[in-house]
């Protein structure tokens, strides 16, 4: 393999506004290795941005499906994603926005729509199998099952070795993908190692959903996703209730615009749109928490 190997635009347009992505940027990353006096592609660059990635890796890829009801038996949907992992991150959770079932919430005399899967446990769920997927084993991809009540995540690749299913709860990680772990953290994919299985933990009880459940399966690594199916919620504070009344034209809007039809603070707005985040009911929208260009838009809207 060479430096012809990668797909250097694609690389640059994921990296563009962070970095110019030149040799060094590429040494630093991992992205190539020296080999004598040239440059070679490692295994994680061609992961990630290799032209013929399949040939190399053919189960590098995420094959989701949704099923009516609780078990196997009705398969309602399908898709098999083939593109870079950046990417096929974002295609993954397209589908999944489309596919999870909405439940109902009432405040006072209205109802609400209420995603049943916390979306910020979902993107977790997504990333963290990507990045700690065996992309070494042959016949297994990442698989996403959408039921009713629940969506199962799983990666090919059990914990690395003395590593337990009770550590990973309390936050120790080890990478088993350090090039994408790497570039995901320098693209804001990742906030810091360990944080993952956390943030997920957490935007399930914010939903009022069961916590994940983790499990070894043969050769793979599963999170399941249980619905909060009939929880019911508190009514709104009155400032989140006018920032989720204002989104619910479907317009997509940043902090400062929210701000500024309100007539608030954009701190004061961003608090209460972390909030509003954690519970589904506003959706992120951008390449990670420190994206200056990410804006919110209302759950449930297209």
């Amino acid at each position: 393999l060479t430096g012809d190997a990668l797909d250097l635009d694609l690389a640059r347009r994921r990296f563009a506004g962070r970095r110019d992505l030149d040799e060094r940027d590429l040494l630093t990353l991992n992205l190539l290795a020296r080999d004598g006096r040239s440059c070679v592609p490692t295994t994680g660059a061609i992961l990630l941005f290799g032209r013929e990635r399949l040939r190399h890796f053919p189960d590098a890829r995420i094959r989701l499906a949704r099923f009516a009801g609780t078990s196997r038996a009705n398969l309602a949907d399908r898709l098999e994603v083939e593109s870079d992992p950046i990417q096929a991150i974002e295609d993954a959770i397209a589908f999944l926005g489309r596919s999870i079932p909405v439940g109902m919430a009432l405040a006072g005399a209205r109802r609400r729509d209420l995603p049943q899967f916390a979306p910020t446990a979902l993107r977790e769920a997504v990333v963290n199998a990507v990045v700690h997927a065996d992309y070494s084993q042959s016949g297994s991809p990442i698989r996403i099952a959408v039921f009713d009540d629940r969506v199962e995540i799983e990666n090919p690749g059990l914990l690395p070795f003395g590593l337990t299913i009770e550590e990973i709860q309390r936050g120790v990680s080890k990478l088993r993908n350090r090039i994408i772990g790497r570039v995901f953290h320098e693209l804001g994919l990742i906030e810091q190692w360990g944080s993952g299985i956390r943030r997920m933990t957490e935007a399930c009880e914010a939903l009022g959903a069961p916590p994940p459940t983790f499990e070894e399966i043969a050769t793979c690594f599963r999170v399941t996703l249980h619905a909060a199916a009939g929880k019911q919620r508190l009514a709104l504070s009155g400032t989140a209730e006018r920032i989720h009344q204002l989104m619910a034209d479907g317009k997509s809007r940043s902090t400062a615009a929210i701000a500024g039809k309100l007539g608030m603070s954009p701190r004061t707005v961003r608090t209460h749109i972390l909030r509003l985040v954690e519970q589904g009911l506003i959706v992120e929208i951008g390449k990670g928490p420190t994206d200056p260009r990410r804006v919110y838009r209302r759950a449930g809207l297209r």
